[in-house]
């Protein structure tokens, strides 16, 4: 009997493939010890708590911050609170050459690259498209929140694939899938959705060698939403089932399990967590 081959991508081999060997206790499956982890957009917000909860599994965390240099003391902290390597690179996103210089000057301080979390991005807040004039603004929401995950994703793909493993996440949103209301932030929208289809795309044509996952958060109080009204925060609440925002701590745990060993079977799948709000 000849081989059976995939009719998706025939570099996963013969069918069919042959499961890792994983640990028993379903504990030991998050365990993120031996790991490198890095996270963009971690100086503050998701991206640090993120950050934080890897280091708390017990991965050795590369930080990536761009004019907030907290993050280097963060990174001390991570240290030696944790007992893990942990060391903070500035980094602007954007820049495709930036980008590469820093996943290459990581590589070679821990060693590899196991995990990577594209999180850096920034919002919309200047309302209706057409009351924008130009398009400086649309440019750089572009340039961070789209183009700076597909150069993640391009210079790290490269370590997953001479590696033969990797798992890669990034930051998606509710607003791929939906239309804010009462907010107008068409072009936020428009990003986080080619960001979404981007992960699914890469799942795909990475299957022989990495996983690739997006994790949509609804509503998280962090300083990026500090600049909204209370009158706007009230609906969102309104819309929401559990009638509030989430905080951190109750979205890192999507995140460690793409990251960990729990998630050898998950690639190409999206993990909402926003109270309820695209339930309705």
């Amino acid at each position: 009997m000849s081989p059976i081959r995939s009719y998706i991508n025939p570099g996963v081999g013969s069918l069919p493939t042959q499961p890792p060997k994983l640990a028993i206790n379903v504990l030991d499956l998050f365990s993120l010890k031996g790991k490198v982890a890095t996270v963009t957009g971690s100086s503050q917000g998701i991206g640090l708590a993120v950050a934080e909860a890897f280091a708390q599994a017990g991965a050795d965390i590369a930080i990536w911050y761009n004019s907030n240099a907290d993050a280097v003391a963060k990174a001390d902290e991570f240290a030696k609170k944790y007992g893990v390597r942990a060391k903070a690179y500035k980094c602007h996103i954007g820049v495709a050459a930036e980008v590469e210089k820093v996943i290459g000057e990581i590589e070679h301080d821990f060693g590899t690259i196991d995990i990577f979390v594209a999180n850096a991005g920034i919002t919309w807040t200047q309302g209706p498209v057409l009351d924008v004039d130009g398009y400086d603004t649309w440019q750089e929401l572009i340039d961070l929140n789209y183009s700076g995950v597909y150069y993640c994703a391009h210079a790290v793909g490269k370590i997953f694939r001479k590696n033969g493993k990797g798992s890669l996440i990034f930051t998606s949103s509710i607003s791929a899938s939906i239309v804010n209301v009462p907010q107008s932030q068409t072009p936020y929208n428009v990003t986080k959705a080619a960001v979404k289809h981007l992960a699914k795309s890469l799942a795909v044509e990475w299957a022989p060698f990495a996983r690739v996952n997006t994790v949509s958060p609804g509503y998280i109080i962090t300083s990026i939403t500090d600049f909204v009204d209370p009158e706007t925060r009230e609906k969102w609440w309104q819309f929401t089932p559990m009638g509030r925002e989430g905080i951190t701590q109750e979205v890192v745990g999507a995140f460690l399990y793409l990251a960990s060993d729990a998630s050898t079977y998950t690639t190409g799948s999206d993990i909402v967590v926003d109270g309820g709000y695209t339930c309705p």
